[in-house]
């Protein structure tokens, strides 16, 4: 050693500070990746991010060779300073040369390059794995060696190493990595995507059409009235029932019938001939479920009924669609089929529309584990049948009921007062 000059031992501490700045770096780079990028990145083929998926799929070892690799430089290099220190300055070289290789490794071997790998981890990660997984097969007695004792002091303490981590991500993680997606995906795809997670919350009963609002064909009336029902209806698929919906035959398909209408030659017969069977469902069925009954039952109208077997509404596959998508209307001057715009700034709504809707297009906090429409909102708040004229404030918003039927609240008016709803626009 005392043959090589100052000038070659200072070179070669130099070189090691840089091997040690790369095992920082490395270890720092590799645990800082996204998972699920380089899952991605895997499925592409890149050479780098499978060789890193590799190496992180057995931490133990990975963590092992870069150790050892940093903790090997790091001993060399304080070697090399302590012979450098002392050729130079005698014996109080050897302290100062401890101080300053220390000063030196952490700001040029741990804190840089661990920042610099914190901040770009691919373009670190994936450089490194094509030197650390050959260095892994050159040191693989060893570093197996080291994780035998290693491992065996943490199932010690109850720790298995062999247990994977689970890096599935709950629907909540889920909600947070979209919210943050930015403008990595479009506001209205964001929105579809958090819908979709919101479907397991809401059940058939928040969205279905109540019972009293289902536009069916009574086959007690006159058949020249069911005929007309028929002609003018706006519905594709319609239930028929005797006296009641709760004596429900099944569901016609109007597109079959449109020729027997044509050339008047429908009769009850060819009508109950054409029949589907109702299917009915649980009004406590969660929407993301439901969705995929209707594919696979290869139906697209359902009945809800209750705990006791009592038809409650009906629900269609749109419904649960719209829940995704948002609202699907016809009228340019409606922002929902149900609410419509004033010149004066406030809004006329059907009653019947769900809490749901209601919320979502006008963007008015209301509850939605209580009535699921606004009739019965409004009657919950009164605790009586409102008559019309009568005027209530309901969730900090001014409410005038317009129309009133058949002990039911119909159509109401509703005033803006409340800065963080929608605006009406004439």
């Amino acid at each position: 050693m005392d043959d090589i000059s100052i000038a070659s031992l200072l070179a070669i501490l130099a070189g090691l500070i840089v091997m040690s700045g790369f095992f920082s770096s490395s270890e720092t780079a590799l645990m800082a990746l996204n998972r699920y990028r380089l899952r991605h990145l895997v499925e592409q083929k890149n050479r780098g991010a499978v060789l890193a998926h590799r190496l992180l799929q057995q931490p133990d070892r990975l963590i092992g060779v870069i150790l050892l690799g940093n903790n090997a430089v790091n001993i060399i290099a304080a070697s090399l300073a302590t012979i450098i220190g002392y050729r130079l300055y005698g014996e109080p070289g050897i302290f100062m040369a401890s101080a300053v290789l220390t000063l030196v490794i952490i700001i040029f071997a741990e804190v840089t390059p661990k920042t610099l790998a914190a901040l770009y981890p691919e373009r670190v990660a994936f450089p490194a794995s094509f030197v650390l997984s050959p260095l892994l097969r050159v040191t693989w007695v060893i570093v197996r060696s080291i994780n035998f004792v290693t491992n065996g002091l943490l199932q010690l303490v109850g720790v298995s190493p062999g247990t994977s981590r689970n890096e599935a991500l709950s629907p909540e993680e889920l909600r947070t990595v979209v919210q943050q997606a930015g403008g990595l995906v479009p506001d209205v795809h964001q929105e579809m995507l958090l819908s979709i997670l919101d479907l397991e919350s809401v059940t058939v009963e928040d969205i279905m059409i109540p019972k009293s609002e289902i536009v069916g064909i009574d086959l007690d009336n006159d058949w020249p009235d069911i005929v007309e029902q028929l002609i003018h209806t706006q519905h594709t698929r319609v239930p028929v029932f005797r006296d009641s919906m709760d004596q429900v035959i099944g569901f016609t398909h109007l597109r079959r019938l449109l020729k027997y209408l044509k050339d008047d030659s429908l009769t009850e017969k060819i009508l109950l001939a054409d029949l589907r069977p109702p299917y009915f469902i649980p009004e406590t069925t969660p929407l993301n479920k439901q969705l995929l009954n209707f594919q696979k039952e290869k139906r697209r109208v359902a009945l809800a009924v209750n705990e006791y077997g009592d038809i409650q509404g009906l629900v269609v596959l749109e419904d649960i669609l719209e829940e995704i998508v948002g609202e699907f209307t016809t009228d340019p001057a409606a922002i929902h089929q149900d609410i419509f715009p004033q010149k004066d700034g406030s809004y006329l709504i059907n009653a019947t529309i769900t809490v749901r809707e209601l919320k979502r297009a006008l963007q008015w906090e209301l509850p939605t584990d209580g009535p699921k429409t606004l009739n019965g909102l409004i009657l919950e708040h009164m605790q009586d049948i409102p008559k019309s004229g009568t005027s209530l404030r309901l969730y900090g918003n001014p409410v005038e009921i317009l129309q009133t039927q058949h002990n039911s609240v119909k159509t109401v008016k509703l005033s803006i007062v409340h800065s963080g709803m929608q605006q009406a626009v004439p």
